[in-house]
């Protein structure tokens, strides 16, 4: 099928940037830039409209960290000013009701040292701590009247001191189903996240509900304060579900929680209270044997208790961070679909969705109040930007990434579309090299997105535009187990992976190769997580590819169980190993196959990742090792599923360039390989 492509060149314009004003871009897109980008996230409008505060992301190459800091812009676009400064910086603004003080968590000052509660008087100041409770704090919100907060926390107990004050190491001791998770590492000890209410002006603490060590998330005040609802799994056997539902508490310590749902698979948040205290929105999963490709949905329970109606079924599209009206008539909301995210007010009556902004774009917060809107959003060639959502159009708040922009040619992408060999319609996009010969055929990088559940689309992407600036066409296709296609496709390889999404993969490779654009000598196929995954089936199918990167992959899933963190998933999806061995093996050809590899591949992951563990690496590069295959596996010590230390980011970006060069370089020289399909 001829593919769709529209372009980008005006991505910019639609944000509301002016270009006119801005000189050229002067160079291309470097690794040195992706330490010089911003990251803006997470607006909160005040509650008179008037400002909005907001988290800014950077890079502090020589002190090899991550620092967030706070902003606030005011609604009029005339003011931006810095909140936060120094190494701790600040995060998960939250205005207090009357609009004068804000408080956020931070930091302190040890290493890895539990975040706390600060508080910042919106006038200036010196910020000023106000919780200080071992474990620290995990989330919180606001009551009503100012006074109280309600937290999240998981207490800490005391570790046991050597005779210099030094942590104790002590024994591991794992009696759990699930007993692994990213970053948290083993989880051996019984405590959980409970719910806490703080009375701010007095400095004391209290639990709010008692009884087993459930976890408890996500709470939300009702308007009047008189309640709280939350998110808990209090399922007799919680650690062999994802059951999680809606509960509602009085806001007073010890109270007795009412649960509102009771749905055989995940009730969850954010909550949202309707103004006048009758309904609670939320979102709403799907059956836990789905648990990979779980589309959220809008829902609504009477707080009171009843029936829970879910009323934009028929829209069949992730919807996330809803907030419904003071009425409770409509909810707005963030709508995942077909390369974009977008803002949507949704009738509750009838589902009907009116949609906010209809530019090509990715709206990753959105925030309300006094009839105002401000999101954050981002295109192929606008990093993340604050700005006002004003009649369907953008007005920029924010300038963090504007000399980045001004400096640097950014490659639009192109939107594709074709048929897979099944006859599925199938989305991605394309990027080019700037400055590409008309009718030349460029080496192509068929780049796959991690999920698999999760999408390619039209925001700012470090990979796609470093690839392009070295050269390459960069192909990222949507494959059958994504998202923004609605409920059907994202489940289309459920229990049958490496079978339709390879599939897909590989005829938009075909595709773009039989357009013209790339040239079939020179072809590459790398991706993180999934695309890890996915890329070591498809070498193990597909000989055409000079060159692989998997990234936090694996090939051999049946060792994966037990050794990563999704056993309840992987049960929900394949059943056990030694009861479903067929399915078991079916979904490991990548590393019993291996025989057939003849692509040279580098292998990449963390050392503590207990996502995806670094052993689904070291097995594939000792399979092409042993066969020698040319092969590299480079392992960053510390790191977890992402890769995050800076000095690691450029390794990796760099090792990802020289391994393509390399063996691009080597197959220019040689005849085109035939397909092993």
């Amino acid at each position: 099928m001829k593919a769709l492509i529209t372009s980008a060149c005006t991505a910019l314009l639609l944000f509301g940037l002016s270009l006119d004003s801005w000189a050229a871009p002067s160079r291309a897109f470097t690794i040195d830039d992706v330490f010089k980008l911003n990251d803006v996230a997470n607006a909160q409008l005040s509650p008179d409209g008037e400002w909005i505060a907001y988290e800014v992301s950077s890079v502090d190459v020589a002190k090899e960290q991550h620092v967030t800091q706070l902003w606030m812009a005011s609604w009029n676009g005339k003011a931006v000013r810095q909140l936060t400064q120094g190494e701790r910086g600040g995060s998960d603004p939250q205005w207090s009701p009357d609009g004068t003080q804000l408080a956020f968590l931070r930091s302190g000052d040890a290493p890895n040292e539990d975040s706390q509660i600060w508080l910042l008087d919106r006038q200036g100041g010196e910020a000023r701590r106000v919780t200080d409770l071992p474990g620290g704090v995990d989330g919180f919100r606001w009551s009503p009247d100012g006074k109280r907060w309600v937290l999240v926390h998981e207490p800490k107990p005391a570790a046991p001191k050597d005779a210099d004050g030094e942590d104790i190491p002590q024994p591991i001791v794992i009696d759990r189903f699930q007993f692994k998770n990213d970053h948290d590492g083993y989880k051996h000890r019984r405590t959980e996240g409970r719910l806490y209410l703080f009375d701010i002006g007095a400095g004391r603490i209290q639990q709010l509900t008692t009884g087993d060590n459930f976890a408890e998330s996500q709470p939300a005040w009702s308007p009047d304060g008189t309640q709280i609802a939350f998110v808990s799994n209090r399922d007799a056997d919680a650690e062999r579900s994802q059951y999680a539902d809606i509960f509602v508490v009085s806001s007073t310590a010890g109270a007795t929680p009412r649960r509102l749902t009771d749905f055989p698979g995940d009730d969850t948040g954010p909550l949202t209270w309707s103004g006048d205290g009758k309904s609670i929105g939320f979102l709403r999963g799907d059956e836990p044997r789905y648990w990979l490709y779980n589309q959220s949905k809008l829902a609504i329970v009477p707080a009171a208790g009843g029936a829970t109606r879910l009323p934009a079924l028929a829209l069949d599209r992730d919807v996330g961070s809803p907030t419904l009206s003071a009425d409770g008539r409509s909810a707005y909301a963030l709508i995942t679909d077909n390369r974009i995210v977008y803002p949507a007010e949704i009738a509750t009556s009838d589902g009907k969705v009116k949609r906010l902004l209809s530019s090509r774009s990715v709206v990753s917060s959105y925030t309300k109040a006094r009839g105002r809107v401000a999101v954050v959003a981002s295109e192929d060639g606008a990093p993340s930007e604050l700005y006002a959502l004003e009649s369907g159009k953008l007005r920029r708040l924010s300038s963090h990434n504007e000399a980045f922009v001004k400096e640097v040619h950014l490659a639009p992408s192109d939107d594709v579309e074709y048929s897979a060999a099944d006859g599925q319609k199938v989305y991605g996009l394309l990027t080019r090299p700037l400055h590409a010969s008309a009718g030349s055929k460029l080496p192509l990088v068929l780049w796959i997105h991690g999920g698999p559940y999760g999408q390619d689309e039209h925001s700012f992407d470090i990979e796609r535009q470093l690839f392009a600036a070295n050269g390459y066409a960069v192909l990222q296709i949507n494959y059958r187990g994504s998202n923004g296609r609605g409920v059907e496709f994202g489940r289309g390889i459920f229990a049958d992976w490496g079978n339709k999404d390879v599939s897909d993969l590989l005829s938009g490779v075909d595709h773009v190769v039989a357009s013209g654009v790339a040239d079939p000598k020179r072809l590459l196929v790398g991706g993180w997580s999934q695309g890890g995954i996915l890329t070591n089936y498809i070498i193990a199918r597909d000989h055409r590819f000079q060159a692989a990167v998997s990234g936090a992959g694996a090939g051999n899933q049946i060792s994966l169980y037990g050794s990563d963190q999704y056993v309840f998933g992987y049960e929900q999806e394949f059943g056990t190993p030694w009861e479903n061995t067929e399915t078991w093996l079916r979904i490991s050809a990548p590393f019993f196959k291996a025989g057939a590899i003849r692509t040279p591949t580098m292998y990449v992951g963390g050392q503590a990742d207990f996502n995806v563990p670094i052993v689904g690496s070291e097995q594939m590069y000792q399979a092409l090792r042993s066969r020698r295959i040319p092969t590299q596996l480079i392992i960053y010590p510390g790191e977890h599923h992402g890769i995050r230390r800076p000095s690691f980011v450029r390794d990796l970006l760099t090792r990802y360039l020289a391994w393509f060069a390399e063996h691009v370089k080597a197959a220019s020289a040689q005849p085109s390989t035939a397909s092993g399909s």
